[in-house]
C-alpha cells in the first residue's frame, strides 16, 4: 500500500487507507455521535444528508432538536426526526437526534457570541458519551473558532479542545485524503513561533504517537513515515537552518535505533511528489501550512481530520462552517461522509483489537 493509493469516500470503503477493514465485519452497530458544530454554519444542513446512505453504525446528531429540524426541513421536508434514547435504535430514512438547546435561536449565516457556550456543550456531551462508552466515537462538524473566542473562551481548535477535555498530554492533528495521509508536528501557532515549538521531545512524542495509532487504528504493522524538514531544502547543510541538524535528524535516529521507519528530514518541496510519497505510509510535517495545502489540494471536500493519541476517536470534516452556504441546501457532505466512514471503520478495528 502506497501513500498514493486514489479512492473515492463517497462510493467505495476506505479500504485503500484501512486495509484490515472489510464489509464483513462485526455485525454489531458502533453508535457515533455527530456534533452539528457551529449553528449559524453548514453542520446541520450537513447531517440532513446522512439519512441518505445506510451506514453500518447508528448516527446520533447532537445539537439543538428545533434549530436541526427547521434547517433540515428546509432542504429534507419529509424527513423524519427521531428522539435519541440509549436505549433505543435507529431507523432507516430517519435522523436521530440528542437534544442540547440552543442558548439563543439561531439564524443561518448570522453568528452569535451568546451560542458559543451551547457550541462547547455540544462538544462536551459528545467527549462524556464517548469517555464512558456510550458512544464508539465522535463525529465533528465545523465550529467558529473566532465567535468563541469573542464569548470569552480561548479557543484555538477541536484539537486542542479535546486534549484538555481528555487530560491527553499531547495529541497529533492527521488529515486523510486524496490518497494521503498527513500530520502535524504543531497545529494553530503562528509561523513565527514554530520554529521554538519544535523541540526534540515534542517531536520524539509526536512520532511515537502518529506511529502508535498508524498501526493500532490503521491496522499497519510496520509504518513508513515521511519527516518534512523545517527550512527550505531542509536546511540545505544548515546555510538556511539549524533546526534539522540540531533538533530533527538526532530524533528520527534515536527512534530508528527503536526500530521505527523514518525517512527525512526531507525538503518539503520534493517530499510531496509521486516518487517520494511512493515510499511510506504517512507525512509528518513542521507547520500546519507546509502539509495541508497539498492534502486539501488532493482531497478537498472529501478529506478527513483525525485526531491521533486520544483515548477516544475522534473524526472531523476538513473544512470550515462556510455561513454563506448555511441554509441554503447547497453543501456538499462528502468529506462528513468520509469522516463517518472512518470513524466506523476505526471503531470497528478498535473492537477486534
Amino acid at each position: 500500500m502506497t501513500v498514493r493509493r486514489a479512492y473515492s469516500f463517497l462510493s467505495s470503503p476506505l479500504v485503500g487507507l484501512f486495509p484490515f477493514f472489510s464489509p464483513q465485519m462485526s455485525s454489531q452497530l458502533p453508535v457515533l455521535a455527530i456534533t452539528s458544530g457551529e449553528p449559524a454554519g453548514i453542520g446541520p444542513d450537513l447531517c440532513a444528508a446522512l439519512p441518505r446512505r445506510e451506514w453500518p453504525a447508528r448516527l446520533v446528531v447532537l445539537g439543538d432538536r428545533d434549530m436541526i429540524a427547521a434547517r433540515i426541513h428546509a432542504v429534507e421536508p419529509s424527513l423524519d426526526i427521531i428522539d435519541y434514547r440509549p436505549d433505543g435504535a435507529s431507523r432507516e430514512g430517519a435522523l436521530e437526534v440528542l437534544n442540547v438547546p440552543l442558548a439563543m435561536p439561531a439564524a443561518p449565516g448570522r453568528l452569535d457570541a451568546i451560542n458559543a457556550r451551547y457550541v462547547l456543550a455540544v462538544l462536551d456531551r459528545a467527549i462524556d458519551g464517548c469517555k464512558s462508552g456510550e458512544f464508539a466515537g465522535m463525529v465533528t462538524a465545523p465550529v467558529h473558532k473566532g465567535i468563541i473566542c469573542e464569548a470569552g473562551v480561548p479557543f484555538s481548535g477541536h484539537t486542542e479542545y479535546l486534549a484538555e477535555a481528555t487530560a491527553t498530554p499531547l495529541v497529533v492533528m492527521m488529515l486523510v485524503g486524496g490518497g494521503l495521509r498527513v500530520a502535524l508536528a504543531t497545529t494553530h501557532l503562528p509561523l513565527k513561533d514554530v520554529p521554538a515549538a519544535i523541540t526534540r521531545p515534542l517531536l520524539t512524542d509526536t512520532l511515537r504517537i502518529l506511529h502508535k495509532d498508524l498501526r493500532e487504528r490503521f491496522g499497519l504493522a510496520s509504518p513508513r513515515i515521511l519527516v518534512a524538514g523545517l527550512n527550505p531544502h531542509a536546511g540545505e547543510g544548515g546555510h538556511m537552518g539549524t533546526e534539522e541538524i540540531e533538533v530533527i535528524t538526532p530524533v528520527l535516529d534515536a527512534l530508528r535505533a527503536e526500530g521505527m521507519q523514518l525517512v527525512g528530514p526531507l525538503p518539503a518541496d520534493t517530499l510531496f511528489v509521486p516518487h517520494t510519497l511512493e515510499q511510506g505510509d504517512a507525512v509528518l510535517a513542521m507547520y500546519h501550512d507546509q502539509g495541508l495545502p497539498v492534502l486539501k489540494h488532493a482531497s478537498f471536500g472529501g478529506g478527513v481530520n483525525v485526531t491521533l493519541g486520544l483515548p477516544i476517536i475522534r473524526t472531523s470534516v476538513d473544512h470550515g462552517t462556510a455561513l454563506d452556504l448555511a441554509g441554503t441546501g447547497r453543501a456538499e457532505p462528502g468529506s462528513l461522509f468520509a469522516a463517518v466512514e472512518l470513524a466506523i471503520q476505526m471503531a470497528k478495528g478498535r473492537s477486534q483489537a
